[in-house]
């Protein structure tokens, strides 16, 4: 007996000190020290880091400046657009209106909205709230953010036109990245509820989590104070932009937020819906926003350094596995403004990072921080994401061979006053070409920050000098064909970037 007690006396010692063994001490100013670095070799103009572990905020780093050329500086309450990250709260939010029975995840997205169309009778029939939030209704990703990109049109206005877009994959066949499907949800939790999305997720989400700062509008900006500004990147230089509100269409994107306020939505999704003694969410809603819903391929005969054999979508939460542990995770991108949240509910860890430029080290920043607190990695993800970067960047020649394209010394085969009209895109509405002292205007109906001059490139193309800096695109034409007697028919775009697709619009002349 004494043998056996010994033994396992010993067996207890060992475990207990292969336990301590296995839990990493981190060095948090050796953390701060890498994140000064990687601010300046990225050149992004500020960054706010926030890692909660076991239920608290264990790190906060804030670095650089809130705008260009200014010196203020940003702290943990600094406030960023988190864009896309929202959608994890418009998937809560629909999780909670199944929870009280006015919903269902498989409810037909017509029962609710009656107007709801998509490129096909019979799928728009069949289309599911589970679908919405899953990206799996057959369209490409980013397609239609052409529609309500800085547009002043409502949410019905945009879900409307969504039936003039393309399928891009079958019906739940494939992965298209929909904001304008999420835009839908919030639309649908507005029927149900007869509130906004925003007021939903104040008094559902940001009011019951103490999330004091964090905004649905860009309106109560000046009323927060603390915020940054957003940069879009031009010739290697970040170049201050203005805010853009995207309140209509909140539920795709539209909360702005700090690392304090983060964190506090993270503890609350690491501790599976509770917040005090209270329960916000179900076991059965926290495992149905968990599952995967729509599947992506992983490679699985080369290694990869994050060691991941699965990675799909679930409903508002991007899924995946890092070294093992679940990986919860989102990214956001607005104009001027990059974040990333990730959690591993195995680890109770979760890192958020809030970014006010275009060329942003968020992955960089988020797999440091998981290694140092997990104890997998020694890799330098600054510099090796850094590298990749600039490495993608030198390869997009898409301008630059558009520019060598040029052929100098044409004419365009028809005068201002002839192209001179008004146009329709289908999918958005009227566009307006003037002609004033052989000078043409474009002007976009619901968007005037899309307005422009249009200069002669060559034959009939005309470059498009925008009234603005944008953050998502910068150089584009656009060629005005003309049938057999050279009568101007329609126009098509051509503005390469990776977000926005201009090409969409197709829009025809409707008179002059």
């Amino acid at each position: 007996m004494k043998k056996v007690l010994s033994f396992f006396l010993l067996f207890s010692i060992c475990y207990i000190s292969l336990f301590a063994q296995q839990k990493t001490t981190v060095d948090l100013k050796k953390l701060d020290e890498y994140y000064t670095k990687m601010v300046k070799d990225w050149d992004i103009p500020s960054a706010t880091i926030g890692i909660v572990k076991d239920g608290e905020l264990v790190f906060s780093g804030s670095y650089g400046v809130l705008e260009k050329g200014k010196e203020d500086k940003p702290d943990k309450n600094t406030l960023y657009a988190i864009a896309s990250n929202s959608k994890a709260f418009t998937a809560t939010i629909i999780g909670m209106l199944v929870q009280e029975g006015k919903l269902n995840w498989d409810d037909k997205v017509k029962k609710h909205l009656p107007y709801f169309a998509l490129y096909d009778p019979w799928v728009s029939n069949e289309v599911t709230i589970k679908d919405l939030l899953s990206h799996r209704v057959g369209l490409g990703t980013f397609s239609g953010d052409i529609i309500w990109y800085k547009a002043n049109l409502t949410a019905q206005e945009i879900i409307k036109r969504v039936k003039y877009l393309p399928k891009t994959n079958d019906f739940r066949a494939g992965f298209g990245y929909s904001n304008v499907m999420y835009i839908t949800a919030g639309e649908i939790i507005k029927k149900v509820t007869g509130k906004t999305w925003g007021q939903n997720v104040q008094e559902r989400i940001l009011d019951p989590l103490g999330m004091d700062r964090t905004i649905s509008s860009i309106k109560h900006l000046e009323n927060k104070k603390n915020y940054a500004t957003p940069h879009a990147r031009e010739n290697d230089t970040n170049i201050p932009v203005a805010w853009v509100d995207w309140e209509k269409i909140g539920a795709m994107g539209g909360l702005i937020s700090s690392v304090n306020d983060v964190a506090k939505w993270m503890i609350f999704n690491l501790n599976h819906g509770r917040v005090g003694k209270d329960t916000l969410l179900t076991k059965e809603t926290r495992n149905m926003v968990w599952t995967p819903h729509n599947n992506y391929t992983i490679d699985h005969t080369t290694q990869n350094d994050l060691n991941r054999h699965f990675s799909g979508y679930g409903l508002g939460w991007g899924l995946s596995d890092y070294h093992g542990r679940l990986n919860v995770a989102h990214t956001g991108g607005f104009d001027g403004m990059i974040t990333a949240v990730t959690l591993i509910p195995d680890e109770n860890l979760g890192v958020v990072v809030l970014t006010n430029g275009m060329k942003s080290p968020i992955r960089a920043a988020t797999y440091y921080a998981l290694d140092q607190f997990m104890g997998t990695s020694t890799i330098d993800w600054s510099a090796k994401l850094l590298e990749r970067a600039n490495n993608n960047a030198k390869k997009d020649t898409r301008i630059t061979d558009r520019k060598e394209k040029r052929v100098l010394n044409t004419k365009p085969s028809a005068t201002p006053s002839m192209i001179a009209g008004t146009y329709l895109s289908d999918i958005y509405g009227k566009i307006k070409i003037s002609s004033a002292k052989e000078q043409l205007r474009m002007e976009f109906e619901h968007t005037p920050d899309l307005s422009a001059t249009l200069r002669h490139w060559h034959h009939d193309v005309w470059e498009i000098v925008w009234d603005k800096k944008h953050a998502w695109f910068s150089f584009g034409t656009v060629k005005f064909t003309t049938d057999n007697n050279l009568k101007i028919k329609s126009m098509d775009f051509d503005v390469p970037n990776d977000d926005i697709f201009f090409e969409e619009l197709k829009p025809y002349r409707i008179s002059k």
